[in-house]
């Protein structure tokens, strides 16, 4: 999985060209207009059938994996591990991850709202999610894995860029996840799922570590990596393809040096990269699995068993000091 982002460098030298985008970005946003949701806990729809999502397959048939109960409610919080609900990472994984958390981790996630708008021809749903307790969660991603799938398309000599190191959920907060569909008579089709982390305003508890590495010798190795960021991810999207190698969008909210603050510099540089982001591959499992995942929201079902994500690597309990920053 590799995501391609301006190099930083590009940024210091190109501030006219900064300025002019972000003109541009702030145009577009002032005169986007906004859409409203109402309320219909019931759906307004008495046919339930199951939703049309990419691949048409059942994905938990080989096995089943951890199970994110739902109580749409906050007052009637339901607490899930963040493993849990994280778990889609190591699904739409292209590669083995490891699957690390902290010491005691206290971090809980909890869909506490359910809202839906519904016409002839469509439906949307927004559900609101929250995330409390400290600790961190986290996946990293083998590199020989990224390495090896990424050299096959590479031109020979070339460096890899920007590669995917790991992604972390460190901390609290909250978010969004928007499901988009389609109805068709008495087919109801899941086309998109959205899930943003910085509901509410406040600030997305996920990041993104990435990284080049230029050849040496012609051999590619995570030793040599060099120009490592760490971008702070305000959404990831899916949507219904019929590509065998589906695609999730990504928008990010800063891009900074690892252990360096997040200033308007940051914020600025990940404006122009949300510009320029190549999606990058997931696993036509994960894919289906996050709209799958979508329709049982959409039918505001109780809960939601995950499939089993065959390629988790280890999984591991380590104290915060030694989790990568």
């Amino acid at each position: 999985m590799q995501l391609r982002v301006i190099n930083r460098r590009v940024f210091l030298r190109n501030n006219r060209l900064i300025a002019l985008f972000a003109v541009t970005f702030m145009c577009i946003f002032l005169l986007t207009p906004c859409v409203g949701i109402s309320s219909d806990p019931n759906g307004r729809i008495g046919d339930h059938r199951e939703a049309e999502v990419a691949g048409g397959t059942d994905a938990a048939k080989d096995g089943s994996g951890p199970t994110m109960i739902m109580s749409y409610n906050k007052e009637k919080f339901v607490k899930n591990p963040i493993a849990s609900f994280a778990y889609f990472v190591p699904l739409i994984a292209t590669t083995l991850v490891d699957n690390i958390s902290s010491v005691n981790n206290e971090q809980q996630v909890a869909i506490i709202s359910h809202e839906i708008r519904v016409d002839s021809e469509s439906f949307h749903v927004a559900c609101e999610f929250e995330i409390l307790g400290s600790g961190i969660h986290m996946n990293t991603f083998d590199p020989a894995g990224m390495i090896a799938e990424q050299t096959d398309e590479l031109k020979k000599g070339k460096a890899l860029t920007n590669m995917l190191d790991y992604i972390k959920f460190e901390g609290d907060g909250f978010g969004m996840i928007e499901v988009k569909g389609q109805i068709t008579g008495s087919t109801r089709i899941v086309t998109e799922v959205d899930i943003q982390f910085n509901a509410r305003g406040h600030e997305s508890p996920v990041t993104i570590g990435l990284y080049d590495i230029k050849p040496n010798d012609g051999e590619y190795n995570y030793e040599n990596r060099s120009n490592m960021v760490v971008a702070r991810v305000n959404t990831l999207s899916f949507k219904k393809t019929t590509e065998t190698s589906p695609r999730m969008g990504i928008k990010v909210a800063s891009i900074s040096d690892p252990g360096g603050s997040e200033g308007f510099f940051s914020g600025l540089k990940a404006l122009i990269a949300n510009l320029f982001i190549k999606p990058p591959k997931v696993t036509k499992l994960g894919n289906t699995t996050m709209l799958e995942f979508g329709y049982a929201l959409f039918q505001k079902k109780p809960a939601f068993t995950f499939p089993i994500a065959k390629n988790i690597k280890a999984s591991k309990i380590v104290e915060i000091d030694h989790i990568q920053k």
